[in-house]
């Protein structure tokens, strides 16, 4: 195949979808599930101070095949990075983007800005992932949880726990699931990995064990997944914070939600399914004017 020097790339040159769930025939004899998780955060941690524009921290997690991972996605997002750069080493971060940011500077031209948008609209609305999420409400948790208690450490626990719900019903709960996070320094990153061992051991879940194991990546592995991750965690955020507006990208993702009934019923029933609140939210104690997800 040859191209016109300085042509743009098509992002998905191959209409067909990748099958996503036709079995192995080697299953019985695999260490490693079909599905690689990739995770990432918006909002900080802290309950001393709490930021009244971001009063929440949320977690997010993409559950994505492999096949699917390597074959489209990865493809697609290099693409999207020779088109607008001219190399693949510049790291997707929503922060960046949102802000114009270093190498994103070129979106302050609003033509521009809403051609890039959508073209990472397209990769976001094509791509085949499993959408985990918790947001925990910093401003409704309890007195009793003490300004120690860490925000990230429980939305994990929570997700992976939704994350083994997801891979029983695929029949993969059995196979090792490696879970990708982004490394923050070495003292969070050692407490993370104690506290994710601990919830995987079985310490939350009634000594069950969780068939997982938590890979730590720097920023700059450049990794297409850990940058999806970051672009879905702000836009959840939001949404529970300021319910009635009008919030494009999450309007996309209610439809990548883990949520009852499978295919069919995307986009619907994933509240406390695909996407959970802690403290949960009670009717009984809840304020007049609860956020609705």
């Amino acid at each position: 195949m040859t191209t016109t020097p300085g042509t743009q790339y098509a992002l998905f040159e191959v209409a067909e979808a990748t099958p996503l769930e036709k079995p192995s025939a080697d299953t019985a004899e695999k260490r490693f599930s079909d599905y690689v998780v990739y995770v990432d955060e918006s909002g900080d941690h802290s309950l001393a101070s709490i930021n009244p524009d971001f009063p929440v921290f949320v977690l997010a997690l993409c559950v994505i095949h492999k096949r699917h991972y390597a074959e489209k996605i990865i493809p697609a997002v290099e693409k999207l990075k020779f088109n607008y750069f001219g190399h693949d080493s510049v790291v997707l971060h929503e922060h960046d983007i949102r802000k114009q940011k270093g190498e994103f500077a070129f979106l302050n031209r609003l033509p521009i800005r809403l051609e890039f948008v959508g073209q990472l609209s397209t990769i976001m609305d094509a791509s085949n992932f499993i959408l985990i999420a918790c947001v925990v409400d910093k401003t409704r948790m309890g007195k009793g949880e003490g300004a120690s208690t860490n925000p990230y450490h429980i939305a994990l626990d929570i997700c992976l726990e939704a994350l083994r719900g997801f891979l029983a019903e695929k029949k993969q709960d059995h196979l090792l699931t490696h879970v990708v996070v982004e490394c923050r320094g070495k003292k969070e990153d050692r407490e993370l990995e104690l506290e994710f061992r601990r919830i995987r051991d079985g310490s939350s879940h009634g000594s069950r064990r969780l068939p997982f194991d938590i890979v730590f990546a720097d920023k700059k592995t450049n990794l297409a997944g850990l940058q999806l991750a970051d672009l879905v965690a702000r836009p959840i955020g939001l949404n529970y914070i300021r319910p009635a507006q009008q919030n494009q990208a999450f309007d996309l993702l209610k439809r990548k939600f883990y949520c009852d009934g499978g295919r069919a019923h995307v986009g619907s029933g994933f509240k406390n399914v695909g996407l959970m609140v802690y403290p949960p939210l009670d009717k009984r104690k809840a304020p007049m004017n609860p956020p609705r997800l």
